[in-house]
């Protein structure tokens, strides 16, 4: 049995799929219904869709091609983009979503992640949070929307998420999206090891190794990617594909 989930993560642009180079360069990779048939048929742990376009554009979430995303989905669905109020979390809810991801409205509005625990639970809400280098080597919070970030350290602002009730947090580099050489495992370990509430690695993975090095030596509690379940071989071909479950439970044991 596999003790670690391992969660393929999937970018909205325009209602198709696509996969970024450092939060840039978006490919487009699919359809989102097409996945979703596919992940479901090789009994995937869970799986996470972020809209990145809708807090650029300043508009609220899809909900029309969610419904359709949630109908089709048989596992554990979480959904980031555009949500900027308690009664969109709650829409978002109503029509089969598990969780929801908080991402660049927590700088605006940090009070959505206490209001949105208060309504379904810690378990339901999960804060996403970007990292990259800045200047002279510092590690900073990174919004894509452009946003004014926290003056916090990347652990600090994962604390204050916890204790605003934070069910997960999903810790994304961004100096490694998209490149498969491996996550951040320095700065995975650093926040594993300050919180209580499970720290899910993104941003990096490029084959099953890394997926087991993020739990060994970055201690994390799950695992997420993006190209390596969307790309095959080295000149990067598009296939929407997932390790068996036997191979799985090899790599955390």
């Amino acid at each position: 049995m596999i003790s670690y989930r391992v969660i393929p993560v999937l970018l909205l642009s325009e209602g198709g799929l696509v996969k970024t180079e450092k939060f840039k360069k978006p490919t487009y990779v699919g359809d989102p219904i097409n996945a979703i048939r596919i992940f479901n048929d090789k009994e995937v742990d869970e799986l996470v869709f972020l809209d990145i376009d809708a807090s650029k554009e300043n508009r609220g979430p899809d909900f029309k091609l969610l419904k359709q995303i949630a109908s089709e989905c048989f596992m554990p669905l979480g959904y980031g983009g555009g949500i900027t109020s308690l009664d969109e979390v709650k829409r978002i809810f109503s029509i089969g979503i598990e969780k929801v991801i908080l991402n660049s409205i927590v700088f605006d509005k940090p009070q959505l992640v206490d209001e949105t625990a208060a309504e379904a639970g810690n378990q339901s809400v999960v804060v996403s949070i970007d990292y990259k280098k800045a200047l002279f080597g510092k590690t900073k919070v990174y919004s894509h929307a452009k946003r004014k970030t926290p003056n916090q350290s990347v652990v600090q602002f994962a604390k204050e998420m916890e204790e605003r009730g934070a069910g997960e947090i999903i810790l994304n580099c961004v100096d490694q999206d998209g490149l498969m050489n491996g996550y951040d495992l320095d700065m995975l370990a650093a926040i594993s090891e300050e919180l209580t509430v499970p720290v899910v690695a993104c941003g990096g993975a490029g084959n099953i190794n890394h997926l087991s090095e993020a739990v060994k030596k970055g201690k994390a509690s799950a695992v997420a990617a993006g190209s390596m379940f969307v790309f095959h071989g080295p000149h990067k071909a598009v296939l929407i594909n997932y390790p068996s479950q036997e191979k799985l439970s090899t790599i955390f044991n």
